[in-house]
């Protein structure tokens, strides 16, 4: 699992997700191709917690709210983060990790 962390920490720190001179759907794509497919390698092997589950499903939220970034409530007249069902819903995708401990 240090790869995971590795990983985790890279994507955290780096800027790329946040800028603004990059299209959405080309930051999706490449968050799909490189990271999902970087932390899933030989996945077949591993053991799988719940706390692990846990811990990558959060990060893929906060690689989500990065790339896809705050709206603006019409109601409450503010910015605001996305609920979880509202990112799942923008890019389509549920949880990666299921509770069977296989990757979808």
């Amino acid at each position: 699992m240090l790869k995971m962390a590795y990983l985790m920490t890279a994507c955290n720190r780096h800027q790329f997700f946040k800028n603004k001179n990059i299209s959405k759907k080309l930051k999706l794509t490449l968050k799909n191709t490189t990271t999902d497919k970087t932390l899933t390698y030989a996945s077949g092997t591993w053991t799988l917690i719940k706390r692990d589950r846990n811990q990558l499903n959060i990060f893929e939220r906060k690689t989500y709210r990065r790339i896809l970034g705050p709206v603006y409530d019409n109601e409450k007249e503010n910015w605001r983060i996305l609920t979880n069902k509202e990112i799942y819903a923008s890019v389509r995708k549920k949880t990666y990790y299921n509770r069977d401990n296989k990757v979808k």
